[in-house]
């Protein structure tokens, strides 16, 4: 008989901890933390998401602080200073103790439009979001699930809507409807659901043969309880980082379609209206078209960036974050 130079032991089960070890101290056990859990960890970590979301955060204070703005100042936004807003030759007054950011070319006060734009660029960009994502869970969720022909079509409409020409669309209806803020969050909604509908299509696909469907099946449950109870939890993932990502497009496109002169209407303060209105000052007065622009960069940045920290805290192959 042969002894094994290198003999193994086995340990036991039942053997107390050894001294030292964190499971050693009484009352200590390992407790199981949810995929939610740790992705709140990770995003807790991150140093640019965090800093990311208190900079949406006062920007959405500013927001919803604009009246006690324009009463601090003592200029509504869209009352018109003709005598101290503008200069003897009726252009725009720079950044004073009076006007902090100085004044438009009507002569009105830049600091309290962009307060007020703020909530317009807000507004469209949750609103919007929130219409794209209900309509695309729902439509990937029905398409993934039953399959079929009703997958097929819902997949080719899907197809029809991600190849229509957005600006050419907006524009036709704009021109139809008239601009408003009801119009500009219908049609964002109505051509940014199909990518969202696509994701969840997928994730759906996958989970839909799994053990846990069968065997909700089995205790009787309908495909509406299957789809929306136990389905829907398991793709939340995905669709919490596309949505994240997704408003800081949305606050571009209503900026863009303002730009454009398809947004909000007059005298309404607006982000990618003001832009539009300073294009012909930019060389004159360059606060008008800096502190607009400079308001929706610094927004859509950090929406973008906290969107990469969402991102990556629901990715359990990065360890970017883990030890930091």
């Amino acid at each position: 008989m042969t002894l094994d130079p290198n003999p193994r032991t086995v340990p036991d089960p039942d053997a107390a901890p050894p001294a030292g070890s964190p499971l050693a101290e009484p009352g200590r056990r390992i407790e199981g933390r949810s995929p939610w859990a740790l992705a709140w960890q990770r995003l807790r970590r991150d140093r640019v998401a965090m800093v990311s979301l208190v900079v949406i955060v006062l920007v959405v204070l500013v927001a919803v602080l604009a009246p006690l703005v324009a009463a601090v100042t003592g200029h509504p936004p869209n009352e018109q200073f003709r005598e101290t807003g503008l200069s003897p030759d009726g252009l725009p007054v720079g950044p004073s103790t009076e006007f902090w950011f100085g004044t438009d070319d009507l002569g009105r006060d830049v600091l309290v439009r962009i307060a007020y734009g703020a909530r317009v660029s807000l507004l469209v960009g949750v609103v919007a979001t929130a219409l794209t994502v209900v309509i695309g869970v729902v439509v990937g969720l029905v398409s993934g699930f039953v399959g079929g022909v009703v997958d097929t079509v819902l997949a080719r409409l899907v197809d029809i809507v991600l190849s229509m020409p957005f600006l050419l669309v907006a524009i036709a209806l704009v021109s139809i409807t008239g601009p408003s803020l009801t119009v500009t969050i219908v049609v964002i909604g109505s051509f940014s659901w199909a990518a969202v509908a696509r994701i969840v299509r997928g994730q759906v696909i996958s989970l839909r043969e799994r053990e846990f469907v069968e065997a909700a099946r089995s205790l009787g449950a309908g495909d509406l309880r299957i789809m929306f109870v136990d389905v829907l939890p398991n793709v939340l993932a995905p669709v919490i980082v596309y949505t994240s990502l997704l408003v800081p497009i949305v606050i571009l496109t209503e900026a863009s379609l303002s730009f454009l002169g398809l947004g909000l209407a007059p005298p309404t303060a607006d982000w990618g209206g003001m832009i539009d209105e300073a294009t012909n000052y930019y060389t004159t007065s360059w606060w008008f078209v800096f502190f607009p622009g400079l308001a929706l960069l610094v927004t859509t940045l950090a929406f973008n960036l906290f969107g990469d920290g969402v991102r990556d805290a629901f990715d359990p192959r990065s360890d970017r974050l883990i030890g930091h």
